[in-house]
């Protein structure tokens, strides 16, 4: 089946380091900026070539670096009848967890083993960053939509059988993107053997090399990861408020509005050991708004932030641009109850992550999956303005 080569990047993006990102930038599939923080860079915006200064020494651009969306991907995917493999009686089960980032790649490695072994895949419950605490499936995703998406592809069962208890199921280890001649070495002897099934993927170190040489993109787990997923009602409505509040405000670049991933637990975290490294990968909040400022981004332009809260510290990002905010800034006054509250982070990572995929520009201040995710959602949706400052 022929496959837009953008697709091809969105999936290598969707697994690959942050840091490896210059190795696959090519015009034709999204403008980059990139900007040495604070030392001497390379520059380049749009194939335009700039000799290589001090941030503080470069000149402002005039105009922000708006664009439209680019041309619409063709599906990755297609749908052969269940009838192609032999089914069997056994069950696949696994769990959601760490936010949408870790759950798209989670998906897609279950419908690919299921699919190969024949086996009905169990919708996951989702589980909290707290030891005990899980949400359904159906409390941020739309059931019915993924049950239609996956139809035809494997078997969908919405719980547990009654007759399969625990004790039943063999957990199993996957890694992320399993291949099928893991899945045939691995796990099918298993399955055979004991029927019924529970992952847990892990993700290993990314060989990027190994990747860049691949050029066949499974088409399941492609459909896992780009069109299966989608927000249950009222949370999609919640996006869309919030979406509308941050265009509505930004009227004056005509509706256009800026998403920065910045979240200060990740960014302590990452930035200690990437600068123990000897590496510059994430970026301050002061950092980002002369960044976002040197390249022709005006005072009038709505900025998101994933910041769950306003922190004293992100005064200095408002200082630069007046109309930065966080969730709670925009969200409907009547939603915050349920969808802000001590227990409502796994709501949190998806309004970030959904926001940050449909925003007109996107900023990762820090690497990680979140970051890779979010590329490859938004490549695969046409949405492909990514400002990335360069180490």
């Amino acid at each position: 089946m022929a496959m837009d080569p953008r697709q091809v990047i969105a999936a290598i993006l969707t697994v690959s380091m942050f840091a490896m990102l210059g190795n696959m930038i090519k015009k034709d599939h999204f403008d980059t900026f990139q900007m040495k923080f604070p030392a001497t860079s390379h520059v380049q915006y749009d194939a335009t070539k700039i000799a290589e200064k001090n941030i503080n020494d470069l000149p402002t651009m005039r105009r922000a670096p708006w664009k439209n969306d680019s041309e619409a991907l063709k599906p990755c995917w297609n749908k052969p009848a269940l009838e192609e493999r032999e089914q069997s009686t056994g069950f696949i089960t696994f769990s959601f967890s760490n936010g949408p980032e870790y759950h798209v790649s989670q998906l897609a490695d279950a419908v690919v083993i299921a699919r190969y072994l024949g086996a009905t895949l169990v919708l996951p419950d989702i589980r909290g960053s707290e030891v005990g605490h899980k949400r359904k499936f159906e409390e941020i995703y739309d059931m019915k939509k993924c049950m239609e998406n996956l139809g035809g592809v494997v078997r969908i069962a919405t719980g547990r059988p009654s007759e399969a208890s625990m004790e039943k199921f063999v957990v199993v280890q996957v890694p992320n993107r399993v291949s099928e001649e893991y899945i045939a070495a691995k796990i099918e002897p298993i399955f055979r053997t004991k029927g019924n099934l529970s992952l847990s993927t892990y993700f290993p170190s990314f060989d990027m090399k190994r990747a860049e040489e691949t050029e066949y993109l499974d088409s399941f787990a492609c459909l896992a990861m780009f069109g299966t997923l989608q927000l249950q009602l009222e949370l999609q409505e919640v996006v869309d408020s919030m979406v509308e509040r941050l265009r509505t405000l930004s009227w004056k670049s005509n509706g256009w509005f800026v998403a920065v991933d910045l979240r200060f637990e990740a960014m302590e975290r990452q930035c200690q050991r990437r600068e123990i490294k000897g590496k510059k990968n994430c970026y301050n909040v002061e950092q980002i708004g002369i960044f976002l400022k040197k390249i022709g981004f005006d005072r009038d332009t709505a900025i998101y932030l994933t910041q769950s809260k306003w922190h004293h510290s992100l005064d200095a990002l408002r200082q630069i641009f007046p109309k930065t905010f966080t969730k709670e800034g925009i969200m409907p006054a009547e939603k915050k109850a349920k969808f802000l509250s001590s227990e409502s982070s796994e709501f949190e990572k998806a309004i970030d992550f959904y926001i940050c995929s449909e925003s007109d520009v996107f900023v990762p201040s820090i690497s990680g999956l979140f970051y890779a995710n979010v590329v490859g959602k938004r490549i695969a949706s046409a949405k492909s303005q990514i400002l990335v400052p360069a180490q």
